[in-house]
């Protein structure tokens, strides 16, 4: 058995060093891609002015969470740092998938298959894995506390103690806080959860539908906790109490980080502008494509699906082991995630890849044929949605993306070309930042009407206010009144309008058309 196991030990070791060295290769050419990707380009410009003393919310404006642009700050806004950043986290993601693959299905060659699905899908621009969104640093601790809520489970599952009656496991309870050697392993186990939900809260602080994960495990313990057969006579506090004793690290763990944030922005008086941004702000934004007969009545029925599912699995939870139970139940939540503001942006389907490929682990172990069969066809169901919603039948560009770095870097291809493979803008941009870089100096500002903000990264500007896209500004009568104010003050010495951009909503007063570049207008102050 020993040499067996150390035979297991070496094959697991062989594949992840060889899956890490294929990642890298599959995420190399992110690391040399031009500044084009506009939510990056955001991020990049938020970083710089975080590192100028500029505060997050108040006098630099973005809808999310604030860890993303601390992650873009740590690295002065630089794309190749961050990219490279990301891609350590993407292998140190991909061991942890792999473990909790081992611990889920106990076969190494299962974890092989799901570990290698995973880490080409998140390793390539067919997810937009190359792109550093909040979404691939959100996944590590996502996956980390799913690992340690699965194995808290195991320690403490009073339905899975010899089927336990509920008064029995009550008595178990009683004798455990008599018992010190016991008492050590639930005080483990809390820790455990504690730490799950820290991590949970981390991840919330990428982005906030890691709201949805917190609520995948948090149901999961709940159902751990409680027995096989629930009635509604266990809604006692004499039976509550155990669950929630068992709860309570987890929910304390997750609200903590997010506790030190309001804190922070609370002691720098801008608590309104932090929640109005990451939480207010996107209730529109969610908005978008969930409009079914009522605003939100898409996502709605949405929920009302999420619902049917996950009181399918508590009914039927007995017939399932823990590992289907906690696969299902995350995946639900996880597609529900992907779904929920309806867009249909590539890398919102990264958050359903980890409890996708477990689920591809399932339909792999599962020895009945009916189970099988019926896996397979919700495993092919939910690929179709993703494929539809997400446009993710266009593996061509995948290819695509690679032959383009290897004719660049083969010298088979010239720069320009290079660039405008990812956007055909790419190359106006890059001309537009060496303009600025050639005719300004450092004290002097300038002002982009349009949705490139990698133009201010490259040319090392700040915007004049806390705005940094068109879009931004448009949203409100307030963001345009603001932006022509700070023009006012700041005085920019270039007003560069795009032609993508919408016309401007401003009073260009003592400003004059100095350049035109194609597809932009080059307005200089003359006063």
């Amino acid at each position: 058995m020993k040499i067996i196991t150390r035979l297991e030990k070496s094959i697991a070791f062989w594949y992840l060093l060889t899956i890490s060295l294929f990642f890298f290769l599959l995420r190399f050419p992110s690391l040399i891609e031009p500044y084009w990707y506009g939510d990056e380009g955001i991020y990049q410009v938020i970083g710089i002015a975080v590192n100028n003393g500029r505060l997050l919310y108040s006098q630099i404006w973005d809808n999310k969470p604030p860890l993303l642009y601390l992650v873009y700050a740590l690295f002065g806004g630089d794309q190749f740092s961050v990219r490279f950043f990301s891609l350590i986290v993407g292998l140190v993601t991909t061991f942890v998938f792999f473990s909790f693959s081992q611990k889920l299905f106990k076969k190494t060659s299962v974890s092989i298959v799901t570990t290698s699905l995973f880490a080409i899908l998140f390793a390539t621009p067919y997810l937009e894995g190359n792109i550093a969104n909040a979404e691939n640093f959100m996944l590590l601790p996502i996956l980390a506390a799913g690992y340690l809520v699965y194995i808290s489970s195991q320690s403490l599952s009073l339905r899975g103690i010899h089927r336990m009656t509920w008064q029995s496991s009550t008595r178990l309870l009683h004798f455990v806080r008599n018992d010190s050697t016991i008492s050590k392993i639930l005080n483990t186990k809390y820790l455990i959860l504690f730490l799950a939900g820290l991590l949970l809260g981390i991840s919330f602080l990428f982005k906030i539908v890691a709201l949805f994960d917190f609520a995948a495990f948090f149901l999961y313990v709940v159902l751990s906790t409680y027995p096989e057969r629930i009635s509604l006579s266990m809604l006692k506090k004499k039976y509550l109490l155990p669950v929630f004793k068992t709860v309570l690290p987890l929910v304390m763990g997750f609200l903590l980080p997010i506790l030190f944030t309001v804190l922070y922005f609370a002691f720098h008086h801008v608590l309104s502008d932090f929640i109005r941004a990451t939480f207010f702000g996107n209730i529109g934004y969610v908005g978008y494509g969930n409009k079914l007969f009522i605003p939100q009545g898409f996502l709605i029925a949405k929920l009302l699906l999420l619902t049917v599912f996950v009181y399918f699995v508590i009914r039927y939870r007995k017939l399932f082991p823990q590992p289907v139970i906690f696969i299902l139940l995350w995946f639900g939540f996880s597609l529900f995630n992907a779904y929920f503001s309806g867009r249909p942006y590539t890398h919102y389907a990264l958050v359903a890849l980890p409890s996708f490929c477990l689920l591809i682990g399932l339909f792999a172990v599962a020895k009945k044929p009916k189970i099988r069969l019926g896996l397979l066809l919700f495993v092919i169901g939910t690929l179709l949605l993703l494929v539809a919603q997400f446009k993710l039948y266009n593996i061509q560009k995948t290819f695509a993306y690679y032959k383009n770095t290897v004719l660049f870097l083969s010298g088979r291809k010239d720069v320009r070309s290079y660039r405008s493979f990812f956007d055909g803008k790419t190359p106006r941009d890059y001309e537009l930042s060496s303009f600025i870089n050639n005719r300004t100096n450092s004290q002097e500002s300038v002002f982009i009407w349009g949705d490139s903000a990698q133009i201010y990264a490259l040319s090392h500007k700040l915007p004049p206010n806390k705005y940094t896209v068109a879009y931004h500004i448009t949203q409100s009568k307030k963001g345009i009144v603001e932006t022509q104010k700070a023009l006012l003050e700041v005085k920019p010495k270039y007003i560069i309008a795009l032609s993508e951009a919408p016309p401007i909503p401003f009073q260009l007063l003592f400003y004059s058309v100095k350049f035109e570049l194609p597809g932009a207008i080059i307005y200089e102050r003359t006063f």
